[in-house]
């Protein structure tokens, strides 16, 4: 039986005992009390302490921990990757039996790669964007194995077609920006397989990736695994990820192990307290009990009629466009008085096309009603419409200027809408970061000076300031870590039934959907597909596209089976059309109790 079997089954191992149950096998890799420092004004300072585990061929270890707790410091240390400040400074991290900390770069060069192998959070800027696909994989191939240019090309054809990424032959010629995100994580991973490694080390490979492409990633990572006996190292803060991908799961904060077991032992007798608020953040679908509909009271706050978004693109002979981004194609929706409605779906189905056209961003045709204006064009978006509907956008430190003190950030909506006189701005913005939690003390920081989840809430407080009707959050906790999550959504939560605000919900995390909304629309290719209640749209989903990224969501309980299914190679839908092509209008039939459904 194998080691993930017996664990669904209840069976506890120990911590050295390998995944075929077999003793005495030996670990392909085994980190030994390894210490990362950087180096200050005052000293070494520690940023990974005594950080020690085994890892076996075909085993797969999750270290799991927020941002900070030393995760990726440590996969760094073991591929020779830290900055020039940062050196280990005590431990071994052996490779069979060579210590890899006391090789030589040129040594450590030749092994990065063939022997031990890393695929990075974000594969746009892990890939050479002048280079293209076939290119970059020859080059990695060539530089460990002496292959002809013909061979070396046959091996990376090989690799693309292993990784199930859908005309092979065609993505050699690609550029990166050429191909969707999950199609770039394909080519990381082809890449890292190439040459075979003994261990595959996975830093947050799934993280900025939709629901559906995150399922198809850790599936091929999972069938990897079990053809060549690759050794995995998942580093991740996605518990619902470990459950379903790890044997064994290392629990890290600030830079220390709290705890290290097995993945069912861990998450169904978690030993640590940190370990414990850990797995309790972690949103569940369908934990949420259902709650009767909101009362609608007064007209709603936002109503979308028929709205349109396209861009054209391409050029012909004449310059004239060839193609059209149908981007948002007939969307009608309307938000009540301090209620959360949800967008969902995967990148490019036009649910942050729509915040944009509601902000005045993006030209739009249709009809767009916020707080009883009436917007037909992007020029009717005036000043008072953007008072009444605030963004928070996904990236909070993007989002805030580094050189100006957050209380100054705080206080600018105010200043610009010439609303009372600087002291008043400021005893305004010292209220708000006391309601989103934060000390009157902080005003005077710099951005940088805070946590992302933090800078989040001073995002929060910066769209509070003019009291708006509205508060469209596009992606708003997807970056954040889940404790932090938690905190943010409790927030929010507690600031609508306070104020009474609305939210327009942008997420492709289902989940987190699933804790929030009151009602939530499914988007697909710029149209709506499913529309209605929370419990309407999770509890009994018509379309079968909402299905899919139901199925698609990871279940952070060890012992859940998922069915299996087909899997293969598919193009990724366009919203690009030929121009004067427009794609047909999805009637949406009401199934009672306006539970909406677009024919299949």
């Amino acid at each position: 039986m194998s080691r993930t079997a017996s664990l669904r089954s209840g069976a506890v191992q120990g911590p050295d005992t390998p995944p075929d149950g077999s003793p005495g096998v030996a670990p392909v890799l085994s980190v030994e009390g390894l210490t990362v420092s950087v180096a200050t004004a005052a000293g070494p300072r520690p940023l990974v302490q005594e950080v020690s585990f085994a890892l076996r061929s075909g085993e797969t270890l999750a270290i799991a921990g927020e941002s900070g707790s030393g995760k990726s410091i440590t996969s760094l240390a073991v591929m020779g990757l830290l900055p020039p400040n940062v050196a280990p400074t005590a431990g071994r991290v052996m490779l069979g039996g060579t210590d890899l900390l006391r090789l030589p770069e040129r040594r450590m060069r030749a092994i990065r790669g063939d022997r031990v192998a890393m695929i990075f959070q974000e594969p746009m800027t892990s890939l050479n964007p002048v280079m293209t696909v076939g290119a970059q994989l020859v080059e990695a191939i060539r530089a460990h194995e002496p292959l002809s240019a013909r061979e070396a090309r046959g091996r990376a054809l090989d690799a693309l077609r292993a990784v199930r990424l859908s005309e092979p032959e065609r993505r050699l010629s690609q550029y990166p920006h050429e191909l969707s995100g999950g199609m770039r994580q394909r080519v990381m991973i082809a890449m890292a397989l190439a040459l075979r490694p003994d261990v595959l080390i996975a830093d947050e490979p799934t993280t900025a990736l939709d629901v559906t492409v995150q399922r198809e990633v850790l599936d091929l990572l999972r069938d990897l695994k079990r053809d060549t006996g690759t050794a995995l190292v998942l580093i991740t803060h996605d518990m619902g990820v470990v459950a379903e991908m790890a044997d064994r799961v290392l629990v890290m904060k600030d830079g220390r192990t709290v705890e290290e077991g097995p993945v069912a032992t861990v998450f169904e007798a978690p030993a640590a307290d940190y370990t414990r608020a850990l797995l309790a953040a972690v949103p569940r679908m369908g934990a949420r009990p259902p709650a009767p509909p909101r009362p609608v009271a007064g007209p709603p706050v936002l109503a979308l009629r028929d709205l349109v978004v396209g861009f054209d693109t391409g050029r012909g002979l004449l310059g004239r466009p060839t193609h059209r981004v149908h981007a948002v194609e007939g969307v009608s929706l309307t938000i009540a008085p301090g209620e959360t409605f949800a967008l969902v779906g995967e990148s490019g189905c036009g649910k942050s096309t729509i915040a944009r056209a509601i902000a005045g961003l993006v030209p739009f045709s249709g009809e767009i009603e916020v707080a009883g204006r009436i917007l037909r064009g992007q020029r009717d978006v005036t000043r008072a419409v953007r008072r009444d509907a605030q963004l928070v956008f996904q990236d909070p430190a993007a989002a805030l200027d580094p050189r100006m003190r957050v209380g100054d950030l705080v206080a600018e909506p105010l200043a610009i809408h010439g609303i009372g006189s600087r002291a008043e701005r400021r005893a305004k913005a010292e209220a708000l970061f006391e309601r989103v939690g934060l000390p009157r003390t902080a005003l005077d920081r710099y951005p940088h000076e805070f946590s992302g989840g933090q800078r989040q809430r001073i995002c929060i407080a910066r769209a509070l300031a003019l009291d708006p009707r509205l508060i469209v959050a596009d992606e708003s906790v997807s970056a954040l870590d889940v404790s932090v999550q938690a905190r943010v959504l409790a927030l929010l939560k507690e600031l609508q039934d306070e104020l009474g605000v609305s939210y327009l919900f942008i997420s492709h995390d289902m989940a987190v959907v699933d804790s929030i909304a009151d009602r939530v629309a499914v988007m697909y290719l710029g149209q709506i597909v499913e529309t209605g209640t929370r419990a309407q749209v999770f509890g009994d989903p018509r379309h079968p596209y909402t299905r899919r990224l139901i199925e698609a969501v990871p279940v952070p309980d060890p012992r859940h089976v998922r069915p299996p299914r087909l899997r293969e190679a598919r193009e990724i839908p366009s919203p690009v059309r030929r121009r004067g092509d427009p794609p047909a209008r999805m009637a949406l039939r009401d199934m009672g109790e306006g539970h909406l459904v677009a024919e299949a």
